[in-house]
């Protein structure tokens, strides 16, 4: 048996090119809405700061409340960036409304996120079970299928996730996927799922590559796009680049910009 026929049914293709969010040529994403004087991240004013500069593309990670609001936060707990305390999923949105990020800003829910940046591209991190069903519902209320790139650690939670949406929605690979892209030559991209690597350029203490010439190759080769993260330096970015990547994300939003309208990459404001 061929191993591409061997795929689920729901995922028909793995080109990125079958997918509105991939279509410009490199894709910088502005990390939790980027980092911003005085802005805490992954609040209104984190995303629409990147907006203003010019920025499509946000990342951004999601968790559900106990009453099953998607809301745009990184941890599960609250203590590290807000004022608030206790787990994220054990609080209502009405609670979470009263929290601030930075002792300023509220956490935005997802519909907040849609509504408020109609014209923006989100990719999204699913960081627990409880918010794969939520995130289906509001991309059919919005209609925004287009409009994001899920993606998550867990090769379940992205099943779980792709049973919901089908083929509607452009996904990221877990890291089992990775690795059978990474081992392509030995016949295993074709069991790979999803259709951006979205990894760090290094793993082990930064002693072992990821992203190198042969897997940017490998990726290409599959139709699929390679996004590396969490990238602030301007020589990594330009070493990265030069290795054919096809998206950065960072919290650097300005010298990601400044790297790419050197190298004519930036499609944005300039």
């Amino acid at each position: 048996m061929d191993v591409q026929s061997a795929r689920p049914a729901i995922l028909r293709s793995v080109r990125a090119s079958d997918y509105a969010f991939f279509d410009t040529r490199f894709q910088a994403l502005a990390h939790r809405g980027g980092q911003h004087p005085g802005i805490g991240e992954n609040s209104l004013r984190a995303f629409a700061r990147a907006l203003e500069l010019g920025y499509r593309y946000v990342e951004t990670d999601v968790h559900a409340t106990a009453d099953g609001v998607l809301m745009a936060f990184h941890d599960t707990s609250l203590e590290r960036v807000t004022d608030g305390h206790g787990q994220i999923t054990d609080h209502t949105a009405a609670d979470l409304a009263e929290v601030r990020i930075g002792g300023t800003d509220p956490i935005p829910t997802v519909a907040e996120l849609f509504e408020t940046f109609p014209q923006a591209r989100f990719n999204i991190d699913l960081k627990s079970a409880g918010g794969i069903a939520p995130l289906a519902r509001l991309l059919e209320e919005y209609q925004a299928y287009d409009r994001v790139c899920v993606a998550s650690f867990s090769s379940a939670r992205l099943a779980a996730f792709r049973k919901l949406t089908g083929d509607r929605v452009a996904t990221g690979m877990a890291p089992g996927s990775v690795v059978l892209l990474a081992l392509s030559g030995l016949g295993t991209a074709g069991w790979a799922l999803g259709n951006a690597a979205q990894v760090p350029a290094r793993v082990a203490a930064g002693l072992l590559p990821v992203v190198t010439r042969r897997f940017v190759e490998a990726a290409h080769r599959t139709g699929r796009r390679v996004h590396v993260w969490t990238i602030n330096d301007a020589a990594e970015m330009n070493r990265l680049i030069d290795l054919g990547v096809d998206g950065i994300v960072s919290d650097d939003v300005v010298v990601l910009k400044d790297v790419l309208c050197a190298r004519g990459l930036w499609e944005g404001e300039a």
